[in-house]
């Protein structure tokens, strides 16, 4: 059987295929762990669909020639495109910005906020930046926070649509409608900083209208003035003047205008009132001030138009005239400089927009009389329909040419945010496109402080690095280095390497670490460039200085692969999925577990792929995941239904997060209609940390849902997890009405129980998660809703009642259960008992850092610090043992050893209560100059938490006083 399976996969040409040119991809400004595909697959041999990302595994993996080895795992007799070669990786380049010290950056980029706070400048580009620095922390709230921050202070419409755009982009997967028209009014749950009428029209000084436009009541129609009979135009079926009865009276008319065969009544002095040119023609010294005709044919308008400007002359507004009338005014107004009427064209033009179409038959004109309203809108609906619209040529060619920039930089809408959104959503896309390079050239035009120029240059560097064009990528790097951006050396190197010059780049990131305060990039960039022990050291020491770095896990695991020790290979790359479910290391694990012919955790760790990103790509982009598994159809057991529930039930109780996501994705591939199924996929890739791919499971389960009554459930907890807990309640609510379910009971108790409620309240959520219990679900539900049910007993201080909850989850199998009882224990002063509890949970879950760090709270300060080192060692990204450790460092005296343990962690990981502890300690050494810096950074991220302002406020009076 193995000879067939191994037969079917050479037939494929992989070993072709990977000879091509090799593609070494980087981290762009948007990566996640989460795709944004909308499809599960299925077990059938599936057509390819279009790739979104290429596998960073197989691009730098399949070697045509690899490395032979000595035992089991030889390259031609196991795998048709060869072993994992180490030799083979490289490390991602990071396309942000990305300084040396982040808290010195972000310690500055408060100041500046604070400086332009008080000088009453621009805060919106101050954003901007910050949005730029929070990129290379990973944190997409911080992101959210900057972009919100920066619309709320844009003061133009032009910033104000393309931030609004970018806010309602970076909520895409939240929407029930994935591709809503873009310009609709908001819905009830619609961001307000989100509305597209609040982005062109706002009426508030600050650009941010108090009540959405859109949900604002309209006002009653006004009464019609009354008007005198000689000025009442009636208009036709068309909204156009109807010329046979225009009536005309002597007394008022007393000036036509005469256009071809046609004449039209106008009233001198409201026609001269328009502009001061006018107002010159009719009463200055010209002969058309005598006269009462005056002949206009030849100034670019027709009779209905000229009617039109009667009409706006005595009433002073615009009446629902057709599109190529209002051109036609706004024409005229530009040309006899008509302000008063080209801001009321400008503004009606702009209404009329409501989707791409229409702005695309308006855009150009817009341009040509620079109205600048209307051309914000045009463009709205074009960033709103990112990235579909890059694909349109006319918008492609506005948005990428050099001609098309300065057309809207003439019409006041080119901006540096404006070309940072688009390049953003390129990269998004296709790095190596000519439109992201284009893009990225027209961000770099716009580029005016030094920040801007960092950030084009060296993504500019980044995207043709990876266009295999390295000359030029030298070039731009070399410039983004000039500016001032240290990290793009790295880039410098890179290029020379790529160009054949390996210990040019080696001398150069030699220099970089010399030359700098030490950091993991800079080590792990530098052992590219070595060999043997010199490279394996370099590789310690990146993953010492910052542990999160995923490139020295996986050379060490292809390497421990080529000297036959595969169980320390498999636990090499395990240190990595422990903390972050990232594709690219998942997929080198499956690729270890086909090496050793273990087929069922190659196919789980395959579904898992599928599960985070539905278009993933093996082998070098030659074959999808499906089709990988469908050939291994032969090899693993297939299971009917009711065998994966076992499995998942099994899996699920054993904490084994990533078969869970796998036995899902098996069972969705049978029914991808099981909304069910779809809904508890969203669950564990929350519990896994991939926002964006779990919000695009929970819309997929109530898009598939046949039942209103679930399909209201979703919708409430989209809305939960977006923030709008009320509507949310009223989803839930809806829900029980058709239906009695539990998962519309445990909805109403979660959004209930999220908010500090007294007994009686709590009580009542206990009750509401009672009903839910008596509805029809499995025990992994029910097990969860005991777990719940614990945690508000023991927050009701009622210990036993909890206790018997917790044992009831236990006993369904719901191990998480563990931690609750803990609780339970140690507030009853049984701490030993308590341990134990802990240890028995860390029996099933040997891999948790979470128990490990919860089990320490409950142990001696010994065993406390064991459990807490095995923590930072499962997660280096959880920040409570640095925490610990410092605070107990601090307590022995030992300040200096307690402020290098926080640091160790702020190198990798800028955190709020970290960088406060360490300006607390800061404080207490009499240190002002640290303590301000620490809080300055801690108040970029958060600038509203009350502990550090408070201890901002008095380290900034110390250092006054001191200076005076």
């Amino acid at each position: 059987m193995t000879n067939n399976f191994l037969t079917t996969i050479r037939s494929l040409k992989l070993i072709e295929g990977c000879k091509a040119a090799q593609i070494y991809p980087f981290n762009s400004v948007a990566s996640t762990s989460g795709g944004s595909g909308d499809g599960g697959g299925g077990a059938k041999l599936l057509p390819l669909p279009p790739p979104r990302s290429v596998s960073l595994m197989s691009a730098s993996l399949c070697y045509p020639h690899a490395p032979a080895t000595s035992g089991a795992f030889s390259s031609d007799s196991t795998l048709p495109c060869g072993l994992p070669a180490a030799a083979a990786l490289e490390p991602a380049l990071d396309a942000c910005l990305r300084p040396v010290d982040h808290v010195s950056a972000l310690a500055a980029s408060f100041r500046r906020m604070s400086s332009a706070e008080t000088k009453g400048d621009d805060l919106c580009d101050v954003y901007l930046e910050q949005h730029a620095l929070f990129h290379a922390l990973g944190d997409p709230r911080l992101l959210r926070r900057a972009l919100r921050a920066a619309r709320v202070h844009a003061t133009d419409s032009h910033r104000r649509v393309v931030l609004a755009a970018w806010l309602r982009h970076e909520r895409r997967e939240d929407e029930f409608d994935p591709m809503p028209p873009p310009l609709d009014p908001c819905g009830p749950t619609t961001p307000l900083l989100e509305c597209p009428r609040s982005a062109v029209f706002a009426t508030e000084s600050s650009g941010v209208d108090p009540v959405c436009p859109c949900r604002r009541t309209p006002p009653p129609p006004p009464r019609p003035p009354r008007l005198r009979r000689d000025t009442i135009l009636r208009r036709n079926a068309s909204i156009a003047f109807d010329e046979s009865e225009e009536e005309e009276d002597d007394e008022t008319n007393d000036l036509w205008f005469v256009i071809g065969q046609e004449e039209v009544a106008c009233e001198r002095s409201c026609i001269a009132a328009l502009a001061k040119p006018l107002n010159t023609l009719l009463y200055g010294g010209f002969a058309e001030a005598r006269r009462d005709h005056i002949d206009f044919s030849r100034d670019g308008i027709s009779a209905r138009g000229m009617r039109a400007v009667a009409a706006y002359s005595r009433h002073g507004r615009l009446d629902d005239f057709p599109p190529d009338t209002m051109l036609e005014l706004l024409a005229f107004a530009n040309k006899f400089c008509c302000d008063g009427l080209k801001v009321a064209c400008d503004n009606k033009l702009a209404s009329m927009v409501r989707g791409v179409d229409e702005a695309l038959s308006l855009i150009d004109l817009g341009l040509e009389e620079a109205a600048h309203l209307l051309v914000a809108t045009c463009l709205q609906a074009f960033l709103r329909e990112l990235p579909k619209s890059l694909s349109h040529p006319e918008v492609a060619r506005l948005l990428c040419s050099p001609e098309g920039r300065e057309r809207l930089d003439a019409a006041g809408n080119a901006s540096f945010a404006l070309y940072y959104f688009l390049s953003y959503v390129a990269m998004e896309e296709d790095t190596r496109s000519n439109t992201t390079v284009m893009l990225l050239e027209r961000l770099w035009e716009c580029a005016e402080l030094p920040w801007h120029k960092q950030l084009a240059l060296h993504q500019l560097g980044c995207v043709m690095l990876e266009r295999g064009e390295f000359k030029d990528a030298q070039e731009w790097f070399e410039e983004a280095v000039a500016e001032g951006h240290v990290y793009s050396l790295a880039g410098v190197a890179r290029a020379k390497f790529k160009c054949g010059h390996k210990y040019m780049a080696y001398k150069l990131m030699n220099r970089v670490v010399t030359d700098y305060d030490p950091a993991g990039w800079m080590y792990q960039e530098r052992a590219v460039y070595c060999v043997g022990k010199e490279k394996m050291a370099d590789l310690r020491t990146a993953t010492q200085l910052d542990p999160t770095l995923t490139y020295p896990y996986k050379y060490r695991a292809a390497a421990l692969l080529e000297e036959d020790k595969m169980e320390r290979a498999l636990e090499e790359i395990d240190k990595v999925l422990s903390f972050r479910m990232a594709t690219d290391c998942l997929e080198l694990r499956a690729w270890f577990y086909l090496v050793a012919g273990d087929f069922e955790a190659a196919v789980r760790d395959v579904r898992a792929i599928l599960t985070l990103d539905p278009t993933y790509m093996m082998f070098h982009g030659k074959m999808h995941g499906e089709q990988l598994i469908e050939l291994l159809r032969g090899q693993v057991q297939q299971r009917d239904m009711a065998d994966c529930w076992l499995q998942l039930y099994d899996r699920w109780s054993g904490v084994d997060d990533i078969g869970s996501l796998a036995v899902v994705q098996q069972m969705l591939a049978r029914e991808p209609g099981n909304s069910s199924l779809r809904f508890r996929q969203s669950l564990l890739l929350l519990r896994l940390n991939c926002q964006k791919a779990a919000m695009r499971s929970l819309r997929l389960a109530r898009n598939s849902s046949i039942h209103d009554h679930e399909r209201l459930v979703y919708e409430g907890w989209i809305l939960y997890d977006t923030g709008h807990r009320d509507e949310a309640l009223e989803k839930a609510e809806q829900s029980l009405s058709l239906q009695r379910s539990f998962e519309a009971f445990f909805l109403k108790a979660y959004a209930l129980g999220d908010s500090s409620l007294d007994v009686e309240s709590a009580l009542s959520v206990v009750q509401l998660l009672e009903h839910a219990n008596s509805c029809a679900s499995d025990n992994l539900r029910k097990g969860q809703a005991y777990n719940n049910m614990g945690s508000i007993y023991v927050d009701c201080d009622l210990l036993d009642e909890a206790t018997e909850c917790y044992s009831i989850a236990l006993s369904i199998k719901h191990t998480r259960a563990h931690q609750g009882l803990a609780r339970v224990h140690f507030l009853k002063n049984r701490k030993k008992a308590a341990f134990d509890e802990m240890t028995s949970l860390l029996k099933i879950a040997k891999n948790s850092a979470s128990a490990y760090e919860k089990r320490s709270e409950y142990a001696e300060r010994d065993a406390a610090k064991s459990d807490l080192n095995m923590a930072t060692l499962l997660d280096p990204t959880r920040t409570y043992p640095y925490r610990y450790r410092a605070a107990v460092l601090m307590d022995e005296n030992k300040e200096e050893e307690a402020i290098g343990e926080l640091t160790q962690a702020l190198a990798f990981k800028p955190d709020l209560q970290l960088l406060h502890l360490r300006a607390a300690f800061q404080d207490s050494m009499g240190d002002s100059a640290s303590t301000l810096r620490d809080c300055e950074a801690a108040l970029c991220m958060h600038p509203e938490h009350g502990d550090t302002l408070e201890l901002y406020n008095k380290a900034s009076a110390k250092a006054e006083q001191s200076e005076s």
